[in-house]
């Protein structure tokens, strides 16, 4: 039966595609990733009709008149045929469909989802729907038998299951496939077949005569991917991953074609025409193909493939056939319960004995073959196979490693897919560019957000402009080049202060624009030649340097730009990216340099921007947002998941903004889509930000949570201050009050759960100010031990803000964080000491005295005896001076002093006994114990609240503030 081989030809973009005959004959009918259904007259129609059905079409099928299709709007649809009309949507799942077939009268429809769930439908009345639940993972393909009483399925999770429709139950379920968990990664698309006609199905679980999904397909060289049979039922053709297409005769058992893929891509399509002369068939990369002059007459075999057989084979064949000539597998001894059927799924793999021939452990399927003298001991093996003692045909050596993963393409951040008619160009935090390139209008429309920057404009896209952004100053727009013109970069500089509002450059010749961007007074694009060309927002041509890789992306904002770029080729559906951060002030700089840039595991990059502050962040594939941490060596840190706030697993958020004062992600909700349609016009949801710590459903969690996002997201006032930036003051003291209120709340809970050096680890990231609130708080809780450490740390932090000088004093207040504790220690059961607690407005910020850092607590150190000798002599010479300053200054003239002198001072103070006797001295001098008290920065304590506390007794008010161990 030698047949002819028709080139090949175009038919939709790369990708899935599906092919099928009408029931004439008349037209070849295929659907693929661009979203359309092509209708050819032959494979010479230079002009097929169209039928657009989505942005990508999964599957389709054909019967009365009726077009069925699965598309990526997660929709089972029907059109007229062939004239291309909606006739309606027959069923919803909540993600994509991936695969469907009508029966053989076309009264139904099956249709398998990724949602792991089959659904059989009565196309004239799409209300009347069966669902088959029972997958656990993608569906693969679906198939009905000849009756239309069971539908067979093979799936991701490695089953291959026949169903009772009636009953929606699972019949009998064979685990033959190797399980993956997306169709995309399945290594065979497993598209079942059933045998037309010649079926009889018996409705015994024990026994299916009537099953023939794949009978030959071991002898084929490379896992199939696709089986059809022809009307008649006597001829099976299968497409291969590697390229091959084999047709069998089942009536003699003979391979009677054989034909390759003319550039060995994998058949995904595969339809016979009713006459059975023609088989036309699709590959991945979107092209059409037709084997023509097939013979239905097997009279005379083709004797080139009587190789691939030995002479026993035919009478094994015959032994194992019924009355019908369906293969019955034989009984295996002591296997009485094992009577199903000899079948084999798409990927060439079969039973032997009940054991599974896996991916992993079998051979290649060139080594098996039949015959009977393979067999065991028992004349009663019937069909079981063996592995050959040697392989038919030598063998080429097979890579087994991991695979290359496609690079992802180069996009606009903020932009949708450049094949639909209508498009977001660029959704911004300025404004938003729309593309219309139908049979109506080729245009761009741009609208700000803010009309006070511009009115709204209409352009003609008489270019063919493809890509764009919008900034406060002007919109930039490109175009790819033609045959006849180069690729064009077009600038249209509203704010500029003469009359001509616009400019334009042409790149140079087989030089195309693949991504680009505006800042502030500049513009950039990076080309198809690794080069990334600056502008200023004039039209000068400026710095130009080479890019380490393909472009993905890139973004502006103010002086800084974002390049991302594949540093390499990704495996086992991984990106290398990598990412350069410029920044182009007065002294231009690298900031990163080709670091590799983080993403989820087998994701993508699906966002790249700026937060309006000016950090940059991006959003991959899996919904992570994450952000640059310019405090930790330019990090960068997951911030949120939009994933966690989908309702389906098909619901995506398509990110617009980001803003870190206040924190807020502005994006649009995808209902089953990735990307939002251009009308009506999409509302933009506001979506918290949260860092992905441990146990946030914990009080510590959500506190700790909270605080690191308060850093991170705060962060940018010192990159900003540090750029020459004016900032907002007010905004950065109330991040930082948040931050010390944050610290004080961990650590009194800390406290209550006696983790004291966990309070410590706290209280080293406290102000000087925090730090002696939380002496106050440890002391009244009875923590001594606490008490004497935080105080050695408020001395260390008073001396290092000596040190930065008087323009670094922290000026945070005071009144809301004692608030604070104050809560805190009134909700203890044990009353706090002091009887100022429970008025905490009223009541003094007391510090207490802490010595000098890694000495042991003494009543008095040497620079408080100084102190009290010399304050007469500070406040004669600064008399303004408030108590805190008198501190400073006296901290000051100490320092001054000799080593000799300074010893001499500590000695005193370690001569010192801190009896009774000393202690009451203390008590009736109140200028003494004044000093005593603001020694370490606190507050003024005023001569009202002094009087009050000389009621309390020497001991026990020492005691609560941890200055006497004793």
């Amino acid at each position: 039966m030698p047949c002819e081989r028709k080139p090949m030809r175009y038919g939709h973009s790369e990708g899935h595609t599906e092919v099928c005959f009408d029931d004439q004959g008349k037209f070849i009918v295929t659907c693929g990733n661009d979203g359309d259904v092509r209708i050819w007259e032959g494979l010479d129609d230079d002009d097929p009709k169209f039928i657009t059905v989505g942005e990508k079409a999964y599957s389709l099928a054909l019967k009365n008149g009726k077009l069925v299709t699965a598309s990526s709007n997660n929709t089972v649809q029907i059109h007229t045929f062939p004239d291309g009309d909606p006739d309606g949507i027959l069923t919803r799942f909540t993600t994509n469909a991936t695969h469907v077939t009508f029966n053989s009268s076309g009264s139904k429809v099956g249709a398998g989802s990724s949602d792991f769930m089959i659904k059989v439908v009565e196309v004239s009345d799409s209300s009347q729907q069966k669902t088959l639940r029972g997958h656990e993972a993608p569906v693969l393909s679906v198939t009905f038998d000849p009756k239309d009483d069971f539908l067979a399925s093979s799936s991701c999770d490695g089953s291959v299951v026949v169903w009772n429709i009636e009953e929606q139950t699972q019949v009998i379920s064979w685990p033959l496939l190797q399980k993956t968990n997306d169709v995309s990664n399945a290594k065979s698309l497993c598209r079942l077949a059933w045998q037309p006609k010649t079926a009889e199905v018996r409705k015994s679980v024990s026994s299916f005569s009537w099953v023939e999904f794949l009978f030959h397909a071991l002898f084929s060289l490379q896992p199939i991917n696709v089986l059809a049979w022809s009307q008649c039922g006597q001829f099976l053709a299968a497409g291969s991953v590697g390229g091959s297409l084999t047709v069998w005769d089942v009536n003699s058992k003979l391979c009677v074609e054989r034909c390759k893929h003319e550039k060995g891509f994998t058949v995904c399509g595969l339809a016979w025409h009713p006459s059975g002369s023609q088989i036309a068939y699709t590959d991945t990369e979107g092209c059409l193909g037709l084997l023509d002059g097939l013979s239905t007459s097997t009279s005379d075999p083709v004797k080139d493939y009587d190789d691939l057989f030995d002479d026993d084979d035919d009478g094994l064949m015959d032994e194992g056939l019924s009355d019908n000539n369906s293969p019955v597998k034989k009984p295996v001894a002591g296997d009485d319960d094992d009577d199903d059927d000899f079948l084999m799924p798409a990927t060439g793999r079969v039973r032997n004995r009940g054991a599974i021939l896996d991916d992993e452990n079998s051979l290649d399927t060139g080594s098996l073959k039949l015959g009977q003298d393979k067999f065991g001991d028992d004349d009663d093996t019937g069909s079981a196979v063996v592995p050959a003692a040697a392989p038919l045909v030598p063998l080429r050596p097979v890579y087994e490693g991991p695979l290359p993963t496609p690079p992802q393409k180069a996009f606009q951040p903020g932009s949708t897919p450049a094949h639909l008619t209508h498009r977001f160009m660029m959704w911004n935090s300025v404004g938003i560019v729309r593309g219309y390139n139908d049979e109506q209008d080729n245009a761009i429309d741009v609208e700000f957000h803010d009309t006070a920057v511009h009115h709204a404009m209409h352009l003609t896209n008489s270019l063919g402009h493809t890509m764009a952004d919008i900034s406060q100053e002007a919109v930039l727009l490109a175009c790819p080049s033609t045959d006849e013109l180069a690729s064009k970069l077009q600038c249209l500089h509203f704010s500029s202060w003469d009359t001509n509002k616009e400019w334009m450059v042409d790149l140079p010749k087989d030089e195309d624009a693949r991504a680009l961007c505006l800042g502030q007074g500049w513009a950039a694009v990076a080309t198809s030649t690794l080069i990334l060309r600056l502008f200023s927002i004039g039209g000068v041509q400026r710095e130009i340097f080479s890019l380490p890789g393909p472009v993905v992306c890139m973004a502006g904002h103010g002086e800084q730009l974002l390049v991302v770029y594949h540093r390499a080729t990704g495996f086992d559906g991984e990106q290398a990216l990598g990412v350069q951060l410029l920044q182009f002030g007065q002294r231009k700089r690298q900031l990163i340099n080709g670091e590799p840039l983080p993403l989820s595991h087998k994701s993508y990059l699906s966002w790249l921007g700026f937060t309006a502050e000016g950090t940059p962040c991006y959003v991959d594939s899996d919904g992570v947002v994450r952000m640059l941490n310019r405090s930790l060596g330019n990090t960068w840190t997951p911030v949120c998941n939009t994933r966690e706030t989908c309702k389906s697993k098909s619901d995506h958020y398509w990110v617009v903004g980001v803003h870190e004062n206040p924190q807020q992600l502005r994006c649009i909700p995808c209902k089953g889509s990735r990307y939002p349609p251009t009308l009506p016009r999409p509302a933009v949801a506001i979506l918290p930000f949260k860092l992905p710590l441990c146990q946030t459903t914990t009080e510590k969690g959500q506190m700790e949570e909270q605080f690191w996002r308060s850093v991170l997201f705060h962060n940018h006032y010192s990159f900003l201050s540090s750029s020459g930036y004016e900032i907002d003051e007010e905004g950065q003291s109330r991040s930082q009050k948040e931050q010390q209120e944050l610290l004080m709340k961990m650590f009194a809970l800390s406290c209550k759960l006696d983790r004291e050096f966990r309070s410590m680890e706290l209280a080293e990231m406290m102000t000087h100010n925090a730090v002696t609130l939380a002496i106050r708080y440890a002391s009244r809780s009875r923590r001594m031990a606490l008490a004497q450490r935080l105080s050695e740390l408020a001395l260390e932090k008073a001396n290092q803000i000596q040190e930065e000088g008087p323009g670094e004093q922290e000026e945070e207040p005071q009144y809301c964080m004692t608030n604070i504790l104050d809560n805190m220690t009134s909700s203890r059961k044990s009353a706090p000491l002091g009887g100022s607690a429970g008025k905490p407005n009223k009541s003094p910020v007391l510090k207490p005295l802490a010595p000098r850092p890694k000495s042991k607590v003494l009543p008095k150190t040497g620079f408080q005896l100084w102190l009290e000798e010399n304050r007469k002599n500070i406040t004669a010479d600064h008399p303004d001076l408030e108590e805190t300053d008198v501190i400073k200054e006296a901290m000051g003239r100490f320092r001054t002093l000799s080593a000799e002198e300074r010893l001499s001072w500590t000695e005193r103070a370690k001569g010192q006994t801190g009896d009774a006797a000393d202690l009451k001295k203390r008590k009736r001098t109140d200028g003494g114990g004044g000093d005593v008290e603001n020694e370490n920065g606190q507050a003024e304590t005023d001569e009202n609240s002094a009087k009050k506390k000389k009621s309390l007794d020497a001991s026990s008010k020492l005691s609560a503030f941890a200055f006497n161990k004793s």
